[in-house]
């Protein structure tokens, strides 16, 4: 018979969210827990959270979640920015900050995610890894909270939690904004905490909001649409379209503005679990987690978060597939077909090249879209845990998850996201700090005296640089001739249900 081994007990000093005090294991004694462990990087353990917020509603009398938060990113770290976290995915259980490691050894963790599964007497009795396991922990948890009826050793009631959210509410105007596109139009801003696209004018005047505010997959008027958490966007001058990655409903989106109606052009609504290369129909095919956008001609590129792959769409056609990545997270060069990426966010163009923000390996990428067709690793480290802040040429640079790239001027504009700045990066790999100080905060000023918080989206016309700086829920614009930083104001815009929005 094999040993049955009691659950470790957490540590009570060490920094706990989403409650109001220190938990123990054993105030759980009759109840299934789950130990959720995560880094809010790691785009697979994003894909499990609505998973456990599922299983959390079904058995809400009987069944606690945990996450035990061990950070790979020296960001991620910091217990306010795992709170900013909690708050962006609207996680709504305890999460305690594992320093150190030291709760992930002593539960003999190997990879995100992993989730231990502890009996109502306190037993560990199984472990998961990766994404994708919900059917099989609904079984499992049936048949333990069955098993331990019969016993006698079940306690159904539920919990009562202190959340984040109720301490920090999102009515800020706009919230954790993902990616910022400037058009000839206005600005175009993925108000992705608000699950919405707020169009507005570059004085800060509101022209279009395009979503309900709720989230959803609904397509229809601006009033009536619906979006999960939109990010990239690209723009289609001529017949003023605007292309969305409506990332959490792992579908894209075509918008109108002349018609002012938002329709889904590709993905089911569903996440799709295939990482080979393939492709088909727009709406028939399953998407995972697209990320960010670039229009080139006829063709839309997508930064495929979910599957580390950059894929294609002919927007006459209709058909979407793989264009480079072979589906394993690692940065490897080369041909298209032999390429592989980790967790591309960010994606801009020079009409003979691609650059990517290819985030878990904190590295710039290029890739040809004309012949010889090459991968190439433009600066970083190239490796997973490859990561810092040096400034230098090539693989000597260090950015730590880069989410935001952007080709202007020559140049390459790059969101190094966890640093809280702003680098400029040559296509031949020299990469210089301009804006931040490296610390999060909210500052305007000039050039390395200003102040950014997890900037995450770019996008430059004519002489300025429009920033998404997503935790400080604000756009920032800077000008290109002085690297002037000033923070935008929206006029008569607050968050929904908050007010009534402006007559547009």
């Amino acid at each position: 018979m094999i040993p049955r081994v009691r659950a470790p007990e957490l540590p009570q000093n060490y920094s706990w969210l989403n409650t109001d005090k220190p938990l123990y294991l054993k105030q759980f004694k009759g109840r299934v827990v789950i130990l959720d462990f995560w880094t809010y990087c790691c785009i697979n353990c994003l894909h499990i959270l609505p998973n456990l917020k599922y299983l959390e509603q079904k058995y809400k009398d009987s069944l606690t979640v945990i996450g035990i938060h061990s950070a790979k990113f020296d960001n991620e770290k910091e217990t306010e920015n795992i709170r900013q976290a909690i708050l962006r995915y609207d996680i709504e259980h305890p999460v305690v900050v594992d320093r150190g490691f030291r709760i992930w050894e002593e539960y003999a963790v190997r990879a995100w995610p992993t989730l231990i599964i502890i009996d109502p007497e306190g037993y560990v009795i199984g472990q998961i890894s990766g994404e994708g396991n919900r059917d099989t922990l609904d079984e499992l948890i049936q048949k333990l909270i069955q098993q331990h009826q019969k016993k006698g050793t079940i306690n159904f009631q539920e919990i009562s939690l202190t959340l984040e959210k109720q301490r920090q509410p999102l009515i800020t105007p706009l919230a954790f904004p993902g990616k910022v596109l400037a058009t000839p139009m206005g600005l175009f801003i993925a108000d992705s905490g608000h699950h919405r696209l707020v169009v507005s004018s570059f004085n800060g005047e509101i022209l279009h909001l395009i979503g309900t505010g709720k989230s959803g997959l609904t397509d229809g008027s601006f009033s009536e649409a619906q979006f999960f958490a939109p990010q990239g966007m690209a723009y289609d001058g001529e017949n003023e379209i605007i292309y969305v990655a409506d990332t959490e409903n792992h579908a894209l989106r075509r918008v109108d503005l002349k018609r002012q109606v938002v329709e889904a052009i590709a993905g089911t609504g569903e996440q799709s679990r295939n990482i080979h290369p393939h492709g088909g129909a727009g709406l028939e095919t399953a998407l995972n987690s697209p990320w960010d956008l670039v229009k080139v001609g006829n063709t839309l590129f997508i930064a495929m978060a979910g599957p580390h792959q950059i894929w294609q769409m002919d927007l006459e056609t209709g058909i979407i597939k793989t264009y480079a990545g072979t589906g394993a997270e690692a940065c490897i060069d080369g041909s298209l077909i032999e390429s592989a990426f980790a967790q591309p966010s960010g994606i801009t163009n020079n009409e003979q090249e691609l650059y990517i923000a290819d985030s878990e390996v904190s590295s710039i990428r290029g890739m040809g879209i004309v012949e010889p067709y090459q991968v190439r690793t433009i600066c970083g480290s190239g490796s997973l845990f490859g990561f810092g802040d040096v400034d230098g040429q090539g693989e000597d640079v260090r950015l730590q998850h880069c989410l935001g790239v952007e080709y202007a001027q020559n140049f390459l504009w790059v969101a190094d996201t966890y640093n809280h700045k702003i680098k400029l990066v040559s296509p031949s790999g020299n990469c210089q700090t301009v804006l931040g100080d490296g610390s999060a905060g909210l500052q305007d000023g000039q050039g390395k005296n200003t102040q950014f918080f997890e900037p995450s989206g770019l996008s430059a016309i004519a002489s300025f640089l429009y920033i998404a700086d997503t935790n400080n829920h604000a756009i920032r614009q800077v000008d290109l001739n002085t690297f002037e930083v000033t923070t935008l104001q929206f006029h008569g815009l607050c968050a929904p249900d908050v007010c009534i929005p402006p007559n547009l």
